[in-house]
Order: C-alpha cells, then structure tokens, then sequence
C-alpha cells in the first residue's frame, strides 16, 4: 500500500479487526484505480453478539467479523 496516503482518524480510533477491514477495502480501492476500471462491492450485518459482519468482494471476497467494542468512536 502506500505510505504516502492520509491516516484518517477513523482508522487510528477502532479496534485491530477494523483497522484489518479499513485497510484492506483502501486496498482495493486504489488497486482498482491504478488498474484503471474495477467493481466493487461491500456489505454489512449485525450478527451474533452485536458483531459486524462486513464483506468485500472485489474479484475475491474477504469477509471481516469486527466486535462493537472495535468500532471506532
């Protein structure tokens, strides 16, 4: 990734599993602009305990389960 790229304060605040689900969808973001065309997409749930279950698929799908308490506040 890019070092060079701003650090948003929502990626300094939450928790390991959201920073993991933040950086991977800037990821995917800036590999699909330097490619120059891309599809994406994102979904989110609320599961057990109160867990987001948040989902890129962009060619391959990564899914992340990030707990309430690693949402940044």
């Amino acid at each position: 990734m890019d070092n060079d790229a701003p650090d948003f304060e929502a990626a300094r605040s939450g928790g390991p599993q959201f920073r993991e689900a933040y950086d991977r969808l800037r990821q995917v973001i800036l590999e699909g602009l330097k490619h120059g065309h891309f599809r994406c997409s994102i979904t989110s749930a609320i599961g057990k305990e109160k867990r987001r279950e948040f989902v890129i698929e962009a060619g391959k799908s990564h899914k992340f389960t990030i707990p309430e308490h690693d949402l940044p506040r």
